[in-house]
């Protein structure tokens, strides 16, 4: 299964928590995919920093219904972040979190690329476990 197969199902199991959701909903989910590339020798303080963020968001904020985080299993350096947030305003909220902005200093030399890509939900259903 390759990285785009895992964010597929990783939006699948995400929506479990919203519902069935399609693109002409206006309180539709914001749902971003993030592709990142690390610098290979901090891939392990890297991994760390966003296992902390990611964990403070999903128990503190309301708003944020799911991130995952996971890297190719051919080059680990390349992560890809899918995020799923309640609304457009829910992800604005997150980005002026503690827990956010700490990531963002201190993974800041970490990343070499990050490429933001928005997204439009057609359709995000799970089954509960």
């Amino acid at each position: 299964m390759d990285v785009r197969q895992l964010l597929l199902l990783a939006g699948t199991m995400l929506a479990q928590l919203a519902g069935p959701v399609f693109a002409q909903d206006a309180n539709q989910p914001y749902v971003r995919v993030a592709e990142i590339e690390i610098d290979p020798s901090q891939l392990a303080a890297y991994t760390a920093a966003v296992k902390e963020q990611i964990e403070a968001a999903v128990q503190l904020e309301a708003g944020v219904l799911g991130l995952y985080a996971v890297a190719d299993q051919d080059n680990p350096a390349q992560v890809v972040v899918f995020e799923m947030y309640a609304d457009l305003d829910a992800y604005k909220t997150h980005l002026e979190t503690a827990h956010f902005k700490k990531y963002k200093v201190s993974t800041q030399d970490m990343v070499k690329s990050l490429r933001l890509r928005e997204t439009v939900p057609l359709h995000l259903s799970a089954k509960r476990r």
